[in-house]
């Protein structure tokens, strides 16, 4: 399934340290935030369709959770050929435009500000998600050993085995660039705050970035700088639509979801990062190392906590961290100047007041995570806040709408 950010993360009565740091303001490009709880950009194939456009249902949601420093939307094809899940939303139609300006207007009645995540998939996919059902695409022909999620001939969304794609040709690359330039430019007409290029997690930026995705032999292959070519046109496309001071970038590491590698991964990220600090971000978001090792895994512990103080030494800006967080490591990471912003996944997933129950102590809910792809409201719209608990009389959701 696709990367909801769901990673272990901890539930409990009480956090055993104060939590001071995670609620100092912090300035990110224009903006100022109460804090540094993040939403994190959480894929829940709830979009409608046909068309997979925002509803709403994705409105109320968004709005619920409101409260958040900053509101990063879950990942959003940039076009039809982008899309490798079922019921995802894109941002290339007008339809599509107009549905996530209902959800940006609930945000921002809220009081939040919200940033959309700009998502192309490349071999993630499958010819049924396809356009006229041709094989999906990537900087080289190599099968990932991952699936899809697609929706059967009853409507159902089951896990298919993604096929070898097909590899782009260079002069495909402006074409590309293009769809993001539109999906950023898209997002602004949709009313968004600003917008998170993803160049992690095994999809198309990420493909060409890592070796063990990118055997090409042209310009957007071989190097550390030419695999990283598409990641920094992309990057400049959409700074000319909103300025880079309202981009943030998306890396993950280390990384191992969606069958990737890299042979030289402290030799590609330290040179990408490094340019990215001459780009004057909002933020760089980097999905921690640390959760591609397993417990005994102590080699690849050390390698990911110095990766993170290489990331910390590099950039040279606004450094927001993901993956397995509660209040207290956040708080910690924090302190230690490790980050300056922490999203959180599936804790705002099942806890849409977050950054109150961080503040007041209160219980966190479990999610439940039967719920987490497809469906209605059911784990997605009906977790209660806390004055929802108290019987306070809520604010948003009635019958399913924001009002």
């Amino acid at each position: 399934m696709p990367d909801t950010e769901i990673a272990p993360a901890q539930t409990g009565q009480h956090e055993p340290i104060p939590l001071r740091k995670l609620f100092e303001p912090v300035k990110v490009g224009p903006y100022d935030l109460r804090h540094r709880v993040v939403m994190a950009p959480l894929t829940r194939s709830r979009a409608s369709r046909p068309g997979n456009i925002p509803s709403q249902l994705n409105a109320c949601y968004y709005a619920q959770r409101a409260s958040a420093a900053l509101v990063i939307s879950e990942a959003t094809q940039v076009s039809m050929q982008g899309q490798g899940y079922a019921w995802t939303p894109g941002i290339h139609s007008r339809e599509q435009i107009e549905g996530w300006r209902l959800v940006a207007d609930a945000v921002h009645e809220a009081g939040g500000l919200m940033f959309m995540q700009l998502w192309h998939v490349g071999r993630i996919s499958h010819p049924s998600l396809q356009p006229d059902e041709m094989l999906p695409v990537a900087p080289s022909a190599v099968r990932p050993q991952a699936e899809a999620f697609i929706e059967n001939e009853r409507g159902e969304g089951v896990l298919a085995p993604c096929v070898t794609p097909r590899a782009l040709q260079v002069e495909e690359m402006p074409y590309l660039v293009r769809q993001y330039f539109r999906g950023a430019r898209n997002a602004k007409a949709a009313g968004m705050d600003g917008v998170e290029v993803h160049g992690a997690n095994g999809y198309l930026l990420d493909q060409f970035l890592l070796s063990g995705t990118n055997r090409r032999t042209d310009t957007y292959g071989g190097s550390s700088e030419r695999r990283a070519r598409l990641l920094f046109e992309v990057i400049e496309a959409v700074c000319e639509v909103w300025g880079p001071e309202k981009v943030g970038v998306r890396l993950s590491p280390l990384g191992t979801f969606n069958d990737m590698h890299d042979d030289y991964p402290e030799e590609t990220f330290s040179y990408v990062i490094e340019k990215l600090s001459g780009y004057g971000l909002a933020y760089l978001h980097i999905v921690n190392p640390a959760l591609a090792a397993t417990a005994d895994d102590v080699a690849f512990a050390e390698r990911a906590t110095r990766m993170n103080a290489m990331i910390r030494r590099t950039y040279r800006g606004v450094l927001m961290v993901a993956g397995g967080f509660d209040g207290s490591s956040a708080e910690s990471w924090l302190e230690d100047g490790k980050a300056d912003l922490i999203a959180f996944g599936r804790l705002f997933i099942a806890n849409p007041d977050l950054p109150e129950r961080f503040r007041s102590r209160a219980p966190l809910n479990a999610p439940d995570p039967s719920t987490f792809y497809g469906g209605g409201e059911r784990g997605y719209t009906d977790y209660p806040s806390l004055a929802q608990e108290r019987g306070d009389t809520p604010r948003s959701v009635i019958d399913g709408r924001w009002r």
